[in-house]
């Protein structure tokens, strides 16, 4: 008889993120879709079913359910030319309650480096949505994601998690606040212009900087953000001109190599100090550019709002958005459980089906002058409630799913091939 276990031992979650591995190793490691797409061909071959491949600007993680960790393991090291030693060194595999408390968090955001980062819970629906659209997520792993995204919308609805902007486009911008005093009078270049450019772009104008030029590859995609809010456009051939005479440069595309180089930078600037912020993972600016003389290369390692008033206001609910996690950790460990005795259910309700069916049959023969349809609607209701009763007590001990099964299946005698979980 097939069981699932209730003490979440087939969980796992393995992967590298910032804790421990510094950008320049985190950047090797990552799912692009196309990525993500081999990398679960391959998982499927060796027979699992319940995968997710995350990647956010500061981890790329795996979630799975019913696999062994090993060749996960394994797999997405090879899978990012990474080696064995590499992993060791900056990489994490966890088991059991660990594992799914440790998703739980990295969904709702406690383990974001900016603390109630808004954009991951996006990142987490994506990478599901992936999965379950290449048939990568069974039931089992189907429910705790669904108490996962519960424990989300509670951490927000119920605290104050969500207070201020918890994005690294909020921290890039409020680190150039805290380094030029004020972005009112400064030039600043956005480089991109996808979901995280019009985050950064609408916390710049927030904070009063109205001196931006925007840049993209696509000069179509970068016009309608500009014409949105006014702002004057560029394309990625005038990147020397503008950062000559920038004062801050943000950079936020999905590039997987550098656009921004020693090539691109003017060999002379004037003396005023550059910052030039990559939110960008893998890097988008050079890391070399830092020994360049007026600049200031800032990449996402660096980036925190600890000196944000939100910041602390958000520390404060920790507590309480842990407590629900805890919660919503129970609900799935209740569901979890029940399913073990579901195989039992399903038998008896099959027998008790096949007793109604035999005497109704029989009551049938003997007595055509009665309203069959109305002695069908007896049966039923009289075996339903009879069901019902003993569901009730089978899942009161379904923590001890072996021994009410057998007590049912000896009181009932019911075929032990049915008492298999399909």
């Amino acid at each position: 008889m097939k069981h699932y276990k209730s003490t979440y031992k087939q969980l796992t979650a393995i992967g590298i993120n910032h804790w421990k591995a510094p950008v320049s190793v985190r950047e090797k490691y990552r799912f692009t879709d196309e990525k993500r797409a081999a990398f679960l061909n391959k998982v499927s071959e060796l027979g699992y079913t319940d995968v997710i491949p995350l990647s956010t600007c500061n981890r790329s993680e795996i979630l799975a359910f019913c696999c062994q960790s090993d060749e996960l393991r394994d797999l997405f090291i090879q899978q990012n030319d990474g080696t064995a030693e590499q992993f060791s060194k900056y990489g994490f595999t966890l088991y059991d309650r660990q594992a799914a408390e440790h998703f739980f968090k990295v969904a709702v955001g406690l383990d974001a480096q900016i603390i109630g980062d808004l954009q991951i819970i996006k990142q987490v629906k994506e990478a599901y949505e992936f999965s379950h659209r290449h048939g990568m997520v069974d039931r089992v792993l189907h429910r705790f994601i669904q108490n996962v995204f519960k424990a989300h919308k509670r951490s927000r609805r119920e605290t104050g998690l969500a207070t201020g902007a918890a994005t690294s486009a909020y921290a890039a911008v409020q680190y150039a606040r805290h380094h030029l005093k004020s972005l009112e009078d400064k030039n600043i270049v956005l480089v991109g212009t996808g979901k995280i450019g019009k985050v950064t772009c609408k916390n710049l104008m927030s904070f009063g900087a109205r001196n931006i030029t925007l840049v993209n590859r696509s000069k179509h995609r970068a016009k309608q953000l500009g014409e949105r809010f006014e702002l004057p456009v560029a394309g990625l051939n005038d990147l020397g001109e503008l950062i000559a005479d920038a004062d801050v440069v943000i950079v936020a595309t999905g590039a997987d190599s550098p656009i921004i180089n020693a090539e691109a930078v003017p060999e002379c600037l004037n003396g005023k100090p550059r910052i030039l912020l990559d939110l960008s993972v893998p890097r988008n600016i050079d890391p070399a550019l830092d020994e360049h003389p007026g600049i200031k290369v800032v990449n996402m390692d660096m980036l925190e709002d600890k000196m944000d008033e939100a910041y602390r206001k958000r520390r404060e609910y920790i507590p309480a958005v842990e407590a629900i996690i805890q919660e919503e950790l129970a609900g799935f460990q209740h569901w979890l459980e029940e399913q073990q005795v579901v195989p039992t259910i399903k038998a008896l309700d099959a027998k008790l089906e096949h007793i109604r069916r035999n005497e109704l049959t029989r009551f049938q023969n003997r007595n055509n002058d009665v309203d069959q349809n109305k002695v069908e609607q007896l049966t039923r209701r009289i075996t339903q409630k009879i069901l019902a009763h003993s569901i009730n007590h089978i899942k009161e001990n379904r923590n001890n799913p072996e021994k009410v099964t057998r007590m049912i299946a000896s009181m009932f005698k019911l075929d032990k091939d049915i008492l298999t979980d399909p």
